[in-house]
């Protein structure tokens, strides 16, 4: 078959699961070590996965500091990403930076200039900040309201491209000889006035490499869907079954195309976070075995934190059920999803936490080789997907396993590419390259005299 699976690793240093940091294997520091995120990087590359994702809050964030997990402080992953490009060839580097608290033109030059670090190989997963924990960061005592973070979002997000763009492909000559650095008419303000954001231009970074980053988005509630039929071109989305994520894809696509763009250039890929054993029985040990690290402290503040700070379990006793939670203006739709799954299931708290604390209502399989292959063969075969971003519940272990059992079974199958197809991350992912739009009005009056 032609049509491949694509895969992103989602690789915090700490870990996926609220205990990763207590594992055996895993380095206590892993959030903080640059060595090891190398280490991580290197093995994503050898496993031939398209890009490296890392997710980034603003503040210590969910749960982390009632709970004091590893995910309560690491690297800013532009940052981070600009130190490992050098250091591999062909994967990608998606970095999360939030349209609600940083300003375009800032966003703009800084994934400009990790696309040119890196060769062609940065990709934006635009976010919409929420908390107010994280407000109080940034001048004020109370998050915006969530329609209001996703109207500055479309805005933002149409600003950044339109500064990606100011400069066109060919505008440096660079010509020694003559003196000419560069072609006046090949520069362009964007003048950008609108509600939320003012903006002359042009960028003080060329073009990227290619054209734009690639712009991936993971909100699965309304608002969130609109933006990503919209704007992104990788969607990162929460499922816990086949019947779900099948709505979601089939809705998707049908946004975009009625947006006029194309749905085969928009990725759906759902999180799964994979315990993997040669046999079933090994992979629920593995499961098991992490679960039971879990401090409870942490399982709460993980709770508390995912259904949007207001969840307060005090004289709550651990073994009975969830209680009500008042929604927040925070992360709706997986407030909405925590509560979906503990209804579903019957959790007793401690159950819930259990459940989502490898992936925070990703989908979780535990399973043989054979069995992790056939959930992921079976969701792309049937318009549930285009590919996985993949969260490890530990590290470095699950990553290895991925690699050294999943990968192979998945290209034995003809799902999963044996090489790259190129060294751009547009070029990996089957994406065109965006045109110029100034580039290709010049090209049309020219055409037309």
């Amino acid at each position: 078959m032609t049509r491949k699976i694509k895969l992103g690793a989602f690789l915090p240093g700490g870990g996926q699961h609220v205990a990763a940091w207590r594992h055996p294997e895993a380095p206590a520091d892993g959030a903080t070590s640059f060595e090891f995120h190398k280490k991580l990087a290197q093995t994503a590359e050898r496993g031939l996965f398209d890009a490296y994702f890392l997710a980034d809050n603003l503040s210590v964030g969910l749960g982390g500091r009632e709970g004091g997990n590893a995910k309560i402080a690491g690297f800013e992953p532009v940052t981070l990403f600009a130190a490992l490009a050098p250091l591999t060839t062909h994967l990608g580097f998606i970095a999360t930076a939030s349209t609600t608290y940083e300003e375009p033109y800032t966003l703009a030059r800084k994934f400009a200039s990790l696309d040119l670090l890196s060769g062609g190989r940065a990709g934006w997963n635009v976010v919409t900040s929420a908390g107010d924990e994280t407000a109080r960061n940034f001048n004020r005592e109370t998050q915006p309201s969530h329609a209001e973070r996703y109207e500055r979002a479309h805005e933002h997000v149409e600003t950044v491209k339109a500064l990606w763009d100011s400069w066109e492909d060919d505008a440096f000559i660079r010509d020694k000889a003559t003196g000419r650095f560069f072609d006046a008419g090949r520069v362009h303000d964007i003048n950008h006035r609108g509600k939320h954001f003012s903006v002359k231009g042009p960028l003080n970074v060329p073009r990227p490499i290619q054209g734009h980053p690639v712009v991936v988005q993971a909100g699965q509630s309304e608002d969130g869907r609109r933006l990503a039929a919209a704007t992104a071109e990788v969607i990162f989305t929460a499922h816990q079954n086949l019947s779900s994520a099948q709505e979601f894809y089939r809705d998707i696509k049908a946004r975009v195309q009625r947006a006029g763009r194309n749905p085969e250039h928009v990725l759906i890929m759902p999180g799964v976070a994979p315990f993997v054993g040669r046999t079933e029985e090994e992979a629920r040990s593995k499961y098991d075995r992490l679960n039971a690290l879990i401090v409870p402290e942490d399982g709460v503040a993980l709770l508390n934190g995912l259904t949007g700070g207001t969840l307060d379990l005090t004289g709550y006793p651990i073994d009975g059920p969830l209680p009500v939670s008042q929604e927040t203006e925070g992360m709706k739709s997986r407030q909405a999803l925590i509560r979906k799954i503990a209804d579903e299931h019957g959790f007793t708290i401690r159950q819930l936490y259990q459940w989502i604390a490898t992936a925070g209502g990703h989908y979780t399989g535990v399973g043989s080789v054979e069995q992790v292959a056939d959930q992921l063969e079976e969701w792309f075969r049937n318009d549930a997907a285009d590919g996985f971003n993949i969260l490890p519940p530990w590290l470095p272990g699950a990553l290895d396993d991925f690699v050294d059992l999943v990968i192979p079974e998945l290209q034995r199958r003809g799902l999963f590419r044996t090489a790259y197809e190129g060294r751009t991350l547009r070029e990996n992912l089957g994406l065109p390259r965006p045109a110029n739009p100034w580039s290709q009005s010049r090209d049309t009056v020219q055409a037309a005299e």
